[in-house]
C-alpha cells in the first residue's frame, strides 16, 4: 500500500526553542521511522526558521536533518518542500545537493487518483496590505541581492530576532481554531472550489499552525492544515483511499 507523508511548520533552528538541537533530532527520528515505507515526503513549508543560499557557501547547521532527507532521497523517496514564508530564500543547493523538488507557490496535483491543492498557505487568500508588501520584498530578486552583500553576521541575528517577536514559543499558547468563517485557508478553500476547480479532493496546507481536517462540501472535499512541529508534532499520510492526521509519538 503506497504512503504519501505530509508535514510542515518545523522551524528548525528557531532561537526561541529551549533546545534546538533536540528539536531537530526529534523531527530526524520522525523522518527515520518513516524512511521505510515513505514513497512521498511532502514538506508543506517553514520547515526552516531561517535560511539563506548564498552563491559559494551554505549556512551552518541542520546536518542531521539534511542527513536524514538525504538518504531518504538516495532511497528513492521523492521529496517535496514547498516554500514558505520563513525558508524564502531556497534555491538550488537543496535541490542539487539532495535532490528535493523546490516549490514556490502552490502546485494542482493528481497524487494516486486524487486531487490536491498544495501550498504552505501565506500566499493564497486575502492578505492584508502589510504582509503582501514584505512578502513581495522578500521575493524581489533586487532585493535579494542586496541582502546577500550585508555579512551574514547581521543578518542572521537579525532575522532570528524578528523571527522570535513574530511568534516565540510558549507552551500554554497552542494555536486554536476559531471557526470556518474565521478561518482564511477555508475561506479561501470554498471560493477556490466553487469558482476555479470543482475537482479538487483535498486542500492541504501549513502556516496556521493548527490542526484541522474539515469537509467543505457534499463530495467530502476537505481542508487539511498539518498542524506544526513546535506544539503538535503532527503530520498527515495518504494511502490512496483516505487521508489521516497523525502525531509522532516515541
Amino acid at each position: 500500500m503506497p504512503r504519501i507523508y505530509f508535514i510542515s511548520d518545523m522551524h528548525l533552528g528557531a532561537t526561541y526553542f529551549p533546545d534546538p538541537l533536540e528539536w531537530e533530532k526529534r523531527v530526524v527520528r520522525f523522518l527515520d521511522s518513516i524512511a521505510g515505507d515513505a514513497d512521498e515526503l511532502y514538506m508543506l513549508g517553514d520547515v526552516l526558521d531561517y535560511w539563506y543560499e548564498y552563491r559559494n557557501v551554505a549556512p551552518r547547521g541542520f546536518i542531521r536533518f539534511f542527513g536524514a532527507l538525504a538518504r531518504m532521497a538516495d532511497s528513492g523517496v521523492k521529496i517535496h518542500w514547498f516554500i514558505g514564508n520563513h525558508d524564502i530564500w531556497l534555491f538550488d543547493y537543496l535541490r542539487n545537493e539532495i535532490g528535493v523538488e523546490v516549490v514556490d507557490g502552490y502546485v494542482v496535483r493528481d497524487i494516486i487518483g486524487k486531487r490536491f491543492f498544495l501550498t504552505h498557505g501565506d500566499g493564497v487568500g486575502k492578505l492584508k496590505p502589510t504582509f503582501r508588501f514584505l512578502r513581495a520584498m522578500f521575493r524581489s530578486k533586487f532585493c535579494q541581492k542586496l541582502y546577500a552583500a550585508i555579512h551574514p553576521r547581521w543578518t542572521i541575528a537579525f532575522a532570528h530576532g524578528w523571527s522570535k517577536s513574530s511568534r516565540g514559543y510558549s507552551p500554554d499558547d497552542v494555536p486554536a481554531f476559531e471557526g470556518e468563517e474565521n478561518e482564511p485557508l477555508v475561506v479561501f478553500s470554498k471560493e477556490y472550489l466553487r469558482d476555479v476547480d470543482p475537482t479538487i479532493d483535498y486542500f492541504v496546507y501549513g502556516h496556521r499552525h493548527i490542526l484541522l481536517d474539515l469537509p467543505i462540501s457534499p463530495e467530502g472535499t476537505r481542508v487539511i492544515i498539518l498542524g506544526d512541529w513546535i506544539y503538535h508534532f503532527s503530520y498527515g499520510v495518504f494511502d490512496g483511499e483516505t487521508f489521516s492526521l497523525h502525531t509522532f509519538k516515541e
